[in-house]
Order: C-alpha cells, then structure tokens, then sequence
C-alpha cells in the first residue's frame, strides 16, 4: 500500500508538472470578415442594417463596425432600389419601405475595401404574435413567446429580443463636485444619478420548425431566464420580442449557426461545421462574408413586468460598494485632483462621506433618459 502511494503521488506530481498555459497559435492572415445583421423589413416599419468586422481573438477591440458604406435595398423588377443612410456606428436605415410580396429582394453594399451583394430572397409573411408571458420557476422569471399561422404557410419561425430595465446605484449621492469652482455643491435633479435605464439585446439564436406538427402554432417558446436576483426585475422590466417567418435555406443557416456556437463543448457535441450565409465578396471571391440576409414584415410585442408580481429577493451588486469619508482638509484630494475616483454622497459634521463612481453614478452602466415606450 505504501509503494502504490508513492507511486500515485510521483503520477501526480508528473501529471502537474506538464500542465502548460495554452497560447493560440499565430496566423499570418491579417484578413478582416465583412459581418452583415438585419433584415429587410417589407412592412410598414423600418429597416435596419448593421454592419461590422471581425475581430481576431486576442484584440482588445470587441466593436469594429464598419461606417461610410454605401447599402441599399435592390428589387428584381425593374431594377428599383432603396437607400439606407448610415449613422456613423455601423448602422444603416431606410423608413418603412413597405415593398411588394410579390418580388424579391437583396442588399448591396459597397465599403472602403469591396463590393458585397446577398441573393435575391422572396418576401415571407410572419404571422402576428399571439403572446408573451413568463413564468415563475425556483431558478427565475422564465419568459416565453406564443405565435401561431392560420394559413399554416410559415412553418419556421425566429426571434430577437430588446430588453429595457430600470435600476440604481448602490448609493444615492447628493452632491456633485464644482470643478470650476472647487466646491462640493449639492446636486440639482438633473444631476441626479441614482436611477437608469438599461438596455441589452437577446445573444442566443431563436428559432423553431413546425413542419412536424399537424399545425402551424409555437406555444410558449423559451426566450430567456432572468435570475430573481438580477437588477433587470429589481424595479420595472420590459422586453420588446421581435417574430420573423424563415425560407428553408434562412433556417438552415441559423441552425448552423446555432450549433456552432451553442452545442460545442463536450466530445459528445456537434461537430463545427462552415455556416454559408447568402452574401457574396464581388471584389474578391475568396474572402467571405459573415450573414444572412431575408425579406419579411417584422412582428413585435412588448410586455412590462414589475416587482409586485414577484418573489422578494436580494438583488446581486455588480460592484463591491463601501463609503469612507473625506474631511474638509482631503476634499481637494479626494474630489478635485486627478485621477479622481469617488463622488460625494453627502454631508457630515467632519465632511463628506462618498464612495467609488461605478457604486454611486448608474451613468456608466444605462442612461438617465426615459425612453419614449415607457410607462
């Protein structure tokens, strides 16, 4: 017994010793991937197109869009097209352009570095969505979306999500810092930074097939599951749930695209495989671009969900947030000298307590602006 465990410690110590960090290897290829999101909307609300680059894995650049293209909209009759005007970040956007279901449409776009065009699609009809609810479960708020097709045409079917959410800082701070004057003044409302609004986007790819089914109807598709401890429903939460009707060849695409990027991780996982959008480099063949690009009426719907309707919970800081105080003689140093990290919360008999800017000011995580939908 004694010699088997020596025998497993010197294995393990052999075993630790080989254990080295893994470096991506370096690749020669400087080459950047045109990255194409959106669709064209043929119904009575805009279009909207976002365009970026890739980025390699080791750049600390994780946003690289692609501004000053030229993008529009083409139909395969006549030759008509519509122009998207850019906003200088990477996105471009026409008004509703309200395009006939009976021809097909493509996106053209011409950047600093080649010409991109995607394949004519045809126009698919997306059903309107019934409804979206959420259910109480142990783990959180579980949100789903219902939609059926009369017609039983659309049999594939898509969704993205916005979500919008009210929250605080950890403290509420009372005065500002007067750089001009070097002063600590109290703070007037709109310097308030106690409440915000936040805003995220679905990250996973939704889809769902109905072509097994005797009828063409979703009944409460998963969207997302919101910890009870998570500031999106600490307050008021809403989520705006956008629907898309798919051609085979879209589904297609994003299944790929869906098991690529959520199924790998185990020796029992799919397999990558190439995911083949619809959009071709004319300027150069052999460079691809990253997209898929389909023609449809976007339908949407949007709920609110507020605190009352559920379980107490202690919601999760996302800073490890503590006060200290600063006296009359280190408020200079404290707020007024750089790099100055803390905010004045309020006033003492020695001076002022504060804390660190991310604990105090919500500005840095969402916006003080109410947005037009809120109620």
């Amino acid at each position: 017994m004694f010699k088997s465990c020596i025998f497993c410690g010197l294995l393990s110590l052999l075993l630790l010793s080989c254990r080295e960090t893994y470096t991506p290897p370096n690749t020669s290829t400087k080459t950047s991937y045109l990255v194409v999101e959106g669709v064209i909307n043929t119904g009575g609300d805009s279009t909207s197109i976002k365009l970026s680059k890739t980025v390699s894995l080791t750049s600390k650049t994780t946003v690289n869009p692609v501004v000053g293209a030229t993008v529009m909209v083409e139909s395969n009759q006549n030759g008509t097209t519509w122009p998207l005007a850019g906003d200088g970040q990477g996105n471009y956007s026409a008004a509703a352009l309200n395009l006939s279901a009976t021809a097909q449409y493509r996106l053209s776009i011409m950047t600093s570095d080649g010409t991109y065009i995607s394949d004519f699609v045809p126009v698919t009809a997306t059903p309107p969505i019934d409804s979206v609810g959420y259910m109480l479960k142990s783990d959180g708020v579980h949100l789903y979306v219902s939609s059926h097709d009369p017609s039983n045409n659309t049999q594939l079917y898509r969704w993205d999500f916005q979500e919008t959410w009210i929250f605080h800082s950890e403290y509420e701070s009372s005065y500002i810092a007067d750089t001009v004057n070097d002063m600590i003044v109290p703070r007037s409302i709109d310097q308030y930074v106690y409440y915000c609004f936040g805003n995220d986007v679905s990250s996973n790819i939704l889809i769902a097939s109905t072509k097994h089914l005797g009828k063409s109807a979703i009944y409460q598709q998963p969207l997302v599951t919101i910890p009870f401890t998570s500031e999106k429903v600490e307050n008021k939460y809403s989520v705006l749930v956008k629907q898309y009707a798919l051609t085979d060849d879209a589904y297609a695409y994003y299944e790929n695209l869906r098991k690529n990027t959520e199924q790998l991780g185990t020796i029992f996982s799919t397999m990558p495989t190439e995911v083949i959008g619809n959009i071709h480099n004319t300027t150069n063949s052999s460079v691809p671009a990253v997209g898929y690009v389909s023609a449809t009426n976007i339908q949407t719907k949007r709920i609110f969900i507020l605190t009352d309707a559920l379980p107490p919970a202690l919601v999760d800081y996302p800073y490890a947030c503590e006060v200290d105080t600063a006296t009359i003689y280190d408020v200079k140093n404290t707020f007024f000298y750089p790099p100055v990290t803390a905010i004045p919360i309020d006033r003492v008999p020695k001076g002022f307590v504060y804390s660190t800017i991310p604990c105090v000011d919500c500005t840095i995580r969402g916006t003080t602006k109410t947005p037009s939908f809120w109620k």
